[in-house]
């Protein structure tokens, strides 16, 4: 009969785990190290200098100045260590390689629904492929909720309204707790599921299973017809918004001043709250969408915009991004186009 202590963390299953852990590591060996020192230097003088009467009087005792300032400078040292250590891996966790494959999640109590761009879905599942970097695209339909797997070291906030992102490459082929870590109602402690890291055959396998489905930029293309979308977004005389072919990952001039990139939150809120970020250059027509559309329609739009539209070459009479279109009115719209997309 025997029986084996669990370990005190999840096993490292990423490329980033061991980085983590080791800054963990010396912030909890500080903090250890400085308890004890302090705790052991007070019982020490507590107990050497103790009062031996009430007559008795101490000593003024002066600290030298390079003990003062030691323990000003020490501090400080560590701090920014710690500071510039962890700024360096915050960004490297939250940047994801552009060669990361992309997967949207989306939380909604009490379960987290997948889906790949191969058309693949699945339920408070995940899988993915060992030695592939992975960006998550996360949103909720209700509440607050937050991817956490503890193994890969990353937690995001799923939030309603609005996409967040992280990203991993995962090292060992295995199982893996995913979770919710945000308290979102009654039943968020079953809100859970489970990674699967699969050999990248077998990954493949996997995607032409029973689980593949239509890819959502194809999904997202009959959106864009059904919806009209392309009678604003289109070069030509009846063009009331930006040309998208190409827009992808570039620079957009805002009316106003200022200017953004043209990534996947900013394309998720040109399409749920257009009137947020107006083109330069474009009146605010575009209808709010964000009560037509379920989150899966919006993601199948922004994958259509990214992997079809953004890969496709803009046409050489096309203005760019934050200019005026030929023959576009800058003052007024006609009712059809108010009806349209303008964005």
């Amino acid at each position: 009969m025997g029986s084996s202590f669990p370990p005190l963390l999840p096993p490292q299953a990423s490329t980033v785990a061991v980085e983590v852990d080791a800054l963990y590591a010396l912030l909890v060996s500080i903090t250890a190290f400085f308890t004890l020192l302090v705790v052991g230097l007070f019982l020490y003088f507590g107990l050497k200098y103790a009062r031996k009467s009430e007559s008795e009087r101490p000593i003024q005792v002066h600290p030298p100045a390079w003990l003062e300032i030691a323990w000003s400078v020490v501090p400080l040292l560590i701090c920014l260590v710690l500071f510039v250590w962890g700024v360096q891996l915050y960004f490297k966790i939250y940047t994801p390689p552009k060669d990361a494959i992309t997967i949207h999640v989306v939380g909604k109590r009490w379960m987290w629904k997948v889906q790949h761009m191969s058309g693949a879905r699945e339920i408070n599942e995940l899988h993915v492929p060992v030695g592939v970097p992975v960006r998550l695209l996360i949103t909720s339909e209700d509440v607050i909720h937050a991817v956490s797997i503890p193994a890969f070291r990353i937690k995001r906030d799923a939030i309603p309204g609005t996409m967040t992102t992280t990203w991993f490459n995962a090292t060992k082929v295995g199982e893996y707790h995913l979770f919710c870590a945000e308290y979102c109602g009654a039943n968020h402690s079953k809100m859970g599921g489970t990674v699967y890291v699969m050999e990248k055959d077998a990954y493949q396998r996997w995607l032409a299973g029973p689980n593949a489905g239509q890819p959502p930029a194809v999904q997202g293309a009959r959106l864009f017809e059904e919806m009209n979308c392309i009678s604003c977004h289109r070069n030509g005389s009846n063009q009331r918004g930006p040309v998208l072919e190409g827009l992808y990952g570039k620079t957009v001039a805002l009316k106003g001043g200022g200017t953004t990139t043209a990534d996947d939150a900013y394309i998720r809120e040109s399409i749920t709250n257009p009137t947020a970020k107006i083109v330069d250059g474009f009146e605010p027509l575009m209808p709010v969408y964000l009560s037509q559309l379920s989150e899966e329609q919006v993601n199948a739009l922004l994958a259509y915009v990214r992997d079809t539209l953004g890969k496709a070459e803009r046409p050489k009479d096309a203005p760019a991004a934050g200019t005026t279109p030929l023959g576009s009115p800058t003052t007024s719209a006609s009712p059809k186009a108010s009806e349209s997309k303008g964005r």
